[in-house]
């Protein structure tokens, strides 16, 4: 199920549990009545914290990735305030309560918003990811990144049992023709092993997809440049190898690997967006290398839940990721150099390099002598180098740009009136440095030479909230939090075209501080599960995707506002099994497109989502397990002076299903996705370039997948 715990949104502090104290109490399950979010950075019970968090558990999320193949899909699907997903590799535009996400592996960030290719929500199989903690609107809590909050993947634990365990799954998916092209298959398996203090898990995950075809049977268009998932090989490699030192303290070690490279097979054919014909493809090869993703990551934590009284976790890490993106038919404008070639000729393409490494380290337990207060302190450090390189003639687009985060944090939560009130604060002081040499620009910049310089950046990130709790499962609360990250300096530091730039005074890459503020209300009794919450969010000198004529984004500094509503309801019926469910979001958010410091346009499809009801009934009853759920995206006119009409979302609606059955050798699963193969045009596509024939992509038609999957 998805566990929705709608207590406050305090966000920003950096509590202090990365997710690797799953093994503690803490386990990220239910103890006792309690349930621990990890990616929250504390081990006290979320019902204790003023923060908006969904749980998404392994049942909920396996029953996503056989209708929808990714991590992604799973949360965009089941969250109402989060995009549609492209379904492409990309997730360009894809945002949360509008604005961007931090995504992480156990707590771990996979962003690269230093220049974002966009890749982040494709770097582990979700066969290994246990389950999947939302937590809402502008945040720090793990630092640089999370202005729309955090998605945290919190992978399999250790195994409690002594000796060998594991898992095996085999899948295979077909399109609604059953075409040779549109099938697909994926094989994963994990074995797990424990003997007495010492345990260790690994396992592999490899996937192969056909193309996609729309409700209308036609093959989906390919997306060269940004890449696809179809027509795809995917391999996922994990370890984790843990030692418990002593009865409260353990090591671990988690290793993952993962690689998705497209086949290219195919070559993009043009829609018409005057008679409405998507976009498709035919057989053929691309020029250039295909679209691929590949992304490693190494971290050991140490821990131990009764150090001097209190809880200590201690994290060292290393992420590389390395993402390329495809080439178009057509020689790209931006890259041409008539020192190279005569312009029109010279074909090239990009791929963004990123390598980041970093610590986290804090202390929580209670005040000796006032247990009510509990009390946390903590260091984080990230250092992260990135720059995006044409791989044909080996120019630099985005010269290495380095990032420097040190970030000492505290944070107390005091209980009052036996717990029916509580009240939480804190402050993250944030020490930022970017460094950039010198360097020049493409020629289809000038060629112009910019000044390197190390611009710092200092600021205090605050927050609090206070939860009032009169009864068990009611509670009200309301909370403030401010979150920040950089602007995509990549996408701002190649598009430099005039002389005399000096990094040092280059405004354009100041961070983006944006705060979370929320009041909401909750019931959780009996087989009530309900929520509501209104959001409001600003950045003073936020950041807005634009995209040229040529496809490519450029990011526009403006003030940006924020507003929304997020309810919902799940009542398990009279009916043994039966739950149903509902969840609404209605997103509101405008930028200052004349620089007056007022808010006069409404952010597009780039930006911000569609409103949004999900309608779902789930039963479950010994061996039988059951789901229908159905996404209602609703039309939407974008409003403002530079508004263009052809850019309104016209709405449409998508209905999945999904059936398993326990038997002794494992379960079998069936799911479809869009049961009812309706024919729709994706909203990124739908509210973007409307002139792009070349990006007029449909969403995918009914989909078949059939699983096996045991347990040992």
């Amino acid at each position: 199920m998805i566990r929705k715990i709608a207590v406050a949104m305090l966000a920003t502090s950096a509590l202090a549990t990365p997710a690797f104290a799953e093994e503690a109490p803490a386990g990220g399950a239910e103890h006792g009545n309690a349930i621990i979010v990890t990616a929250a950075r504390t081990i006290l019970p979320a019902n204790a914290l003023p923060l908006t968090v969904d749980l998404i558990d392994k049942a909920a999320l396996d029953e996503q990735l056989a209708i929808s193949g990714s991590v992604t899909d799973a949360v965009a699907t089941l969250t109402p305030s989060f995009s549609p997903t492209r379904q492409k590799l990309s997730g360009a535009g894809e945002t949360l309560r509008g604005r961007s996400p931090l995504y992480a592996i156990n707590g771990i960030p996979q962003s690269t918003p230093l220049r974002d290719g966009s890749r982040d929500g494709f770097t582990i199989d979700g066969f290994f990811v246990d389950r999947v903690e939302l937590i809402y609107g502008s945040n720090a809590l793990q630092g640089i990144g999370g202005t729309g909050g955090i998605v945290n993947q919190v992978t399999v634990g250790a195994p409690v049992q002594e000796g060998v365990s594991g898992r095996v799954l085999l899948q295979g998916t077909a399109d609604n023709e059953f075409s040779d092209a549109g099938m697909g298959g994926k094989a994963a398996g994990l074995v797990q092993y424990k003997a007495d203090r010492f345990d260790a898990s690994v396992g592999a995950a490899y996937e192969l997809r056909g193309i996609f075809r729309d409700g209308e049977g036609r093959p989906i268009g390919i997306n060269l440049t940004q890449g696809e998932t179809q027509d795809s090989k995917a391999l996922s490699l994990f370890g984790r190898f843990g030692y418990e030192v002593t009865d409260t303290m353990r090591l671990d070690l988690i290793a993952s690997r993962f690689d998705l490279e497209g086949d290219g097979d195919y070559m993009v054919v043009a829609g018409n967006r005057a008679t409405g014909l998507p976009t498709s493809q035919q057989r053929g090869t691309p020029p250039g290398v295909p679209a691929t993703n590949r992304t490693e990551s190494l971290a050991l934590s140490l821990t131990d839940s009764d150090l001097g009284g209190g809880n200590f976790v201690s994290q060292i890490f290393w992420n590389r990721s390395r993402d390329t993106f495809g080439g178009e038919p057509n020689p790209i404008a931006t890259f041409q150099d008539a020192a190279i070639a005569p312009v029109g000729t010279l074909f090239d393409q990009s791929q963004n390099r990123s390598r980041k490494y970093g610590g986290k380290l804090s202390y929580e337990r209670a005040l000796p002598g006032f247990e009510a207060l509990t009390l946390i302190a903590g260091f984080d450090a990230l250092w992260d180098t990135t720059e995006q390189r044409l791989i044909a003639t080996g120019r630099s687009w985005v010269p290495p740009t380095d990032f420097r985060s040190l970030a000492p944090f505290g944070q107390a939560n005091l209980k009052l009136a036996g717990g029916r009130i509580r009240l939480a604060g804190g402050a993250r002081y944030e020490n930022v440095k970017i460094s950039i040499d010198d360097y020049t620009t493409l020629a289809s910049s000038g060629s112009t030479f910019v000044s390197g310089g190390s611009p710092t950046f200092d600021d205090v990130l605050l927050n609090g909230g206070v939860i009032v709790e009169p009864v068990a499962g009611i509670r009200a609360y309301a909370s403030y939090a401010e979150g920040y990250t950089v602007p995509d300096v990549g996408r701002i530091t190649r598009s430099v075209s005039t002389p005399g730039t000096d990094i040092d005074d280059f405004l354009d890459i100041a961070p983006i501080v944006s705060n979370n503020r929320e009041i909401g209300f909750e019931v959780k009794r009996g087989p009530l599960d309900a929520s509501a919450a209104y959001f409001w969010s600003s950045s003073k000198n936020g950041q807005r995707l634009q995209a040229g004529p040529d496809g490519i984004f450029t990011v526009e500094r403006e003030r940006v506002e924020i507003e929304g509503l997020e309810i919902n309801l799940a009542v398990r019926t009279p009916i043994d099994g039966l739950t149903l469910s509902a969840g609404y979001a209605h997103i509101v958010g405008r930028y200052d497109s004349d620089d007056d410091n007022v808010v006069d346009t409404d952010l597009d499809g780039a930006n911000i989502s569609p409103d949004r009801l999900n309608l779902a009934a789930a039963y479950a009853k010994g061996p039988f397990s059951a789901r229908v759920q159905t996404q209602f995206y609703l039309a939407r006119t974008f409003g403002g002076p530079n508004r263009d009409a052809r850019n309104d979302f016209e709405g449409y609606a998508l209905t999945d299903a999904f059936v398993r059955y326990q038997t002794a050798i494992g379960g079998l699963s069936l799911a479809v996705q869009n049961l009812f193969d309706k024919q729709y045009i994706s909203y990124a596509s739908d509210t973007q370039r409307p002139t792009d024939n070349f990006f007029n992509f449909a969403g995918r038609g009914r989909t078949f997948t059939l699983g096996w999957d045991y347990r040992f």
